[in-house]
């Protein structure tokens, strides 16, 4: 008795948004036309894969905007980035199949699991950072400031390192000159007891201008004009000391100033995700959220993927590896008629040269 085959049922109500959908998925559109049982299964996958690539371009727009703060640039690479996931996820999709046993195909869809929770990682770090947009730039301010008192810290180091020498030099005339006033001011002191006749071990004792007052002034004169001498020979080489010392905090406050520029634009995408990240470290709430947040794009990305190993086997997988089978058959059978006919030919060809 023959068994007669089940015919695939054929049905033409299907829209254009299931059309859509069904196309998002990967599947073959030709086979699925047969098979409207599967269509609920696949659409659903379809609207997964659309919707991760959308949230793939939100995430790309967001992440290029705060690069480039172009938004037409942004608007671009967004569209780009979100096509190329979209047609990722479909092959994805589409390169499970449904044969052998399950184990096989556990072992098939593993590295398709592994890039889809890669994809989905960074799909959604840039959304992290628009959900917790407010205190990222709090942070960002934190991390600024702290970069700037870094930076100072820095400068003054380095002014002390560069003018050291300059102010070393200044210290060493400063003592000397020191030392020539206090010679002038015991002159003028010792003079003094002289003349109003106080009695030491370096006075006469009596009062009045005398001998010794005379000797004792002069001696006063010689040590101011010690001072001032020297003070006059000083003066070029402390003129030149504070205009080094004037020139190395001029530039370090001028590098310092071009720096702190640099670092209130610290707003891009990498400062962002260090604000983030030090957000994490700083608050659990905040780092249990961002997990929750990673978990749930990673778990939408490799979503299709399990709907596709999990599920049973339906009528689309037994056309889909009876189209296939019905490919390989007749590719071998015309590579089997090819390599017959060349046979053929060589055969033929050898009797003529015998001949």
């Amino acid at each position: 008795m023959k068994v007669s085959q089940p015919q695939p049922v054929i049905s033409r109500r299907m829209n254009w948004f299931q059309k859509f959908l069904l196309i998002c998925s990967g599947g073959n559109i030709h086979i699925l036309r047969k098979t409207p049982s599967e269509w609920n299964k696949f659409a659903g996958i379809g609207g997964i894969v659309l919707f991760t690539a959308i949230f793939a371009t939100l995430s790309a727009g967001y992440a290029m905007f705060t690069v480039f703060d172009d938004i037409w640039i942004s608007v671009a690479f967004a569209i780009v980035w979100g096509l190329m996931i979209f047609n990722l996820d479909r092959y994805i999709v589409s390169s499970i199949k449904k044969t052998g046993t399950w184990w096989n195909q556990l072992l098939m869809s593993l590295p398709r699991l592994i890039l889809a929770a890669f994809l989905g990682i960074i799909i959604s770090k840039p959304l992290e950072l628009k959900i917790f947009e407010k205190e990222v730039n709090k942070q960002l301010n934190t991390i600024i400031q702290r970069n700037k008192t870094q930076l100072q810290a820095e400068m003054n180091g380095r002014i002390m390192q560069q003018s050291g020498p300059f102010e070393t030099e200044k210290k060493q005339i400063a003592a000397r000159a020191a030392d020539y006033q206090r010679a002038y001011d015991s002159a003028a002191v010792e003079l003094e007891k002289e003349i109003l006749g106080k009695q030491s071990g370096l006075t006469s004792g009596k009062v009045g201008f005398g001998t010794n007052a005379k000797r004792k002034a002069e001696l006063k004169e010689q040590r101011r004009q010690d001072l001032e001498n020297y003070q006059k020979s000083v003066a070029p080489r402390l003129e030149y000391l504070d205009k080094e010392i004037s020139k190395v905090y001029t530039n370090i406050e001028t590098e310092r100033n071009k720096t702190e520029t640099f670092e209130d634009k610290f707003n891009g995408f990498a400062a962002r995700l260090q604000a983030l990240d030090e957000l994490g470290k700083n608050s659990a709430v905040i780092a249990l959220a961002a997990a929750f947040i990673m978990g749930l794009f990673i778990t939408l990305e490799i979503a299709p993927v399990l709907v596709k190993l999990i599920s049973a086997a339906g009528p689309y997988d037994y056309l889909l590896e009876k189209t296939e089978n019905d490919y390989r058959l007749y590719s071998k059978e015309k590579i089997e008629k090819g390599n017959a006919g060349t046979d053929w030919r060589i055969e033929d060809f050898k009797d003529k040269l015998g001949n």
